[in-house]
């Protein structure tokens, strides 16, 4: 490699020399026409060396000496032309002192211009002909067109024509303006619009569509979808600019179409430097580690530098993957797995005074809202009694900061989920004022998050359909995973204490939406290939989702994309007996006593009807139960 470098540096000193000549002695002859006179030879004899030796000079100082010309571009012309120029005044003001006297005035502009075109002639055509070495037709290459005729698009093209080894060959654009169609393109021509896609494809034998739109909105992108659909041609896309942002993909890495990129989220501007002093060189503990949130932070928090990672995790599979995974990306930061329960106050005590922890994630939970109607009493001890006992030995333990992850179904909840959620936002703010700086970060759902409806769509999809909705109106909102756990480390890092923060959603979609978007994902046609059905809502569920209380007060922050509320907590002493309370209704499963300190504590918690009747036929049945006890009892006494 060091010797082909050294034999393409050697290469463009004799090119440039030879242009340099060149151009000098051509400007001698345009001058004299092709006849130069024998008093004005000493005059060519002088100004040679002087044009070689400045213009090598200012060649090297521009770095045009080491420049790569088969990927020779407009950059390089503007350098070029600049280099030119710089050393044809340099040039001329030595001649003026060296020259003999006579020298004509008009030979440095001529040699000026020659030595400029001769210059860009032989670069871009180096460039030229790399590309149509390179770009020839290969046996077994994919016919594609290329959606989008912008800049990701001609930067497609011009990967595909120089790296064989991608395997395309582009046949034409497709785009939706009609102002450019039937142009050509580097060559390409612009075919047609997204609705004459289907005879597009016939007529030219297309194998595949590869959209080059980064930008597209949500809108764009699925009318793209369906034209492609409807032509019966399998298409991926070009990353988006949030994963280009984040260095997770090439701008020219052409991969498949997922369901975030119909988010058209922007890319997460991140206050690094204010992250890195809240996480560099210190303890981070996260709990629920090995979930979905809870290990894209852990995935965050590493790139951070701090000391160690500390995942606690009661699920040992999960965890172990997560460790290893961990070993593999980011060998320089420690991660120690610890297995256990957020109940288990012992073992909490044991792992926070073991690492010392500065910063506590609180991830773990019971997140599943159908399911959580009917487990009532592990929802409340999971959840809530939990996270107090991990917000209490974070106290006790002199954690600098304490971060619970919370829901947008804490607000007006109408979910035993959504009710533990805003529970816990008011027993941690509650125990603000004591060392350790206590917030909470309430968002919605996260695309490809456990128990999201994204894996059973497309297992419902993968076994022929039908896709089942709850219901047509049914909206959330969403965000990808890594989108969330950036923006709660920025909120983390902006917090003093005692805040709700609100991450920016944007705006929320509709559940058949995201199903139609998934079976176009899939190749298919919705309501053709798929069938989508409606079921009705499960228990717990409601038709939409907020993000704060009409009662709130929305305070801004630095940041555009996190606001801050501030809600109302209980007062410590308060709270102490509303837990005692909570944890002797769980220990005596009194379902009707804990609805009702649970409205008591939340009065804006609306309990679904699915859990007043569970509760209604447990307490029916528990009265039938003792009074076939009573006569038992009755006999046994006489």
């Amino acid at each position: 490699m060091r010797r082909r470098t050294k034999h393409r540096y050697l290469l463009n000193i004799i090119v440039q020399l030879s242009i340099f000549a060149g151009a000098g002695i051509g400007a001698f002859l345009l001058r004299f026409e092709f006849s130069v006179p024998r008093n004005y030879v000493p005059h060519l004899l002088v100004a040679l060396p002087v044009w070689m030796a400045v213009k090598s000079a200012v060649y090297s100082s521009f770095g045009l000496h080491r420049a790569w010309w088969r990927f020779f571009s407009l950059a390089d012309a503007t350098r070029l032309a600049a280099a030119n120029g710089f050393a044809s005044v340099v040039s001329t003001l030595l001649l003026a002192a060296l020259a003999p006297a006579g020298f004509p005035r008009s030979i440095p502009v001529i040699d000026f211009l020659l030595c400029l075109i001769a210059s860009g002639a032989v670069f871009g055509a180096a460039r030229v002909m790399s590309e149509s070495a390179a770009g020839g037709a290969q046996d077994g290459a994919r016919r594609i067109l290329i959606y989008g005729a912008g800049e990701a698009g001609v930067m497609l093209l011009r990967e595909t024509r120089m790296n064989s080894a991608v395997g395309y060959s582009v046949q034409g654009f497709i785009d939706d303006d009609p102002g450019i169609r039937d142009l050509t393109v580097r060559g390409v021509r612009v075919l047609g619009s997204g609705s004459e896609l289907k005879w597009i494809v016939r007529r030219d034998g297309i194998d595949e569509v590869v959209i080059a739109m980064p930008s597209a909105t949500s809108g764009q992108l699925v009318r793209v979808l369906d034209a492609c659909s409807s032509a019966g041609v399998p298409f991926r896309t070009l990353p988006t600019l949030a994963e280009v942002v984040e260095g997770r993909a090439q701008a020219t890495e052409v991969r498949g179409v997922d369901v975030k990129d119909l988010l058209s989220r922007q890319p997460v501007r991140l206050n690094q430097l204010e992250i890195q002093r809240k996480l560099q060189d210190r303890v981070v503990l996260i709990t629920g580690a090995a979930g979905s949130i809870g290990s894209e932070l852990a995935r965050q928090v590493a790139r951070f530098g701090p000391s160690a990672i500390v995942g606690f995790e009661i699920a040992e599979t999960a965890l172990f993957q997560l460790e290893r995974e961990m070993q593999a990306t980011h060998p320089g930061v420690r991660f120690h797995p610890e297995i256990g329960s957020v109940q288990n106050s012992r073992r909490i005590a044991d792992v926070l005074k073991r690492y010392r922890p500065s910063v506590v994630f609180h991830a773990a939970a019971y997140k599943h809202v159908p399911m959580m109607e009917s487990q009532i009493f592990e929802a409340v001890e999971n959840n809530v009694l939990g996270t107090y006992c991990v917000a209490l030995a974070a106290r006790e333990h002199q954690v600098d900061d304490f971060v619970l992850i919370s829901s947008d179904k804490a607000v007006r909840p109408v979910s035993v989920m959504g009710a533990t959620k805003r529970l816990d936002e008011m027993l941690v703010l509650s125990m603000q004022n004591h060392g350790t700086r206590f917030a909470a970060v309430r968002f919605g759902n996260v695309l490809g998050s456990n128990g999201s409806v994204i894996p059973l769509f497309k297992q419902q999809i993968a076994s022929g359909g039908p896709v089942t909705v709850t219901d047509p109106r049914m909206q959330r909102y969403f965000m990808t995973i890594p989108e969330a756990a950036q923006l709660v480390l920025q909120a983390a890092a902006m917090g003093a204490g005692g805040e709700i923060f609100l991450l920016d959603m944007g705006q929320p979609i509709k559940i058949a939406d995201l199903a139609r978007n998934l079976i176009l994902l899939s190749g298919l046609r919705p309501g053709v290939d798929i069938k989508i059905e409606f079921t009705g809502a499960r228990p717990g569920e409601r038709l939409y989702e907020e993000l704060n209380f009409h009662a709130e007060e929305t305070l801004p922050t630095p940041h555009e994309k996190i606001k801050i509320f501030a809600g109302g907590w209980l007062p410590a002493g308060d709270m102490i007996a509303y837990v005692r309370r909570l944890r002797s209704l769980c220990d005596d499963r009194d379902a009707p006593g804990l609805v009702l300190l649970l409205k008591e504590l939340i009065p804006e918690y609306n309990p679904s009807s699915h859990l007043l009747q569970q509760v209604l036929a447990d307490e029916t049945a528990g009265k039938a139960r003792a009074a076939a006890v009573r006569p038992l009892y009755s006999v046994a006494g006489r």
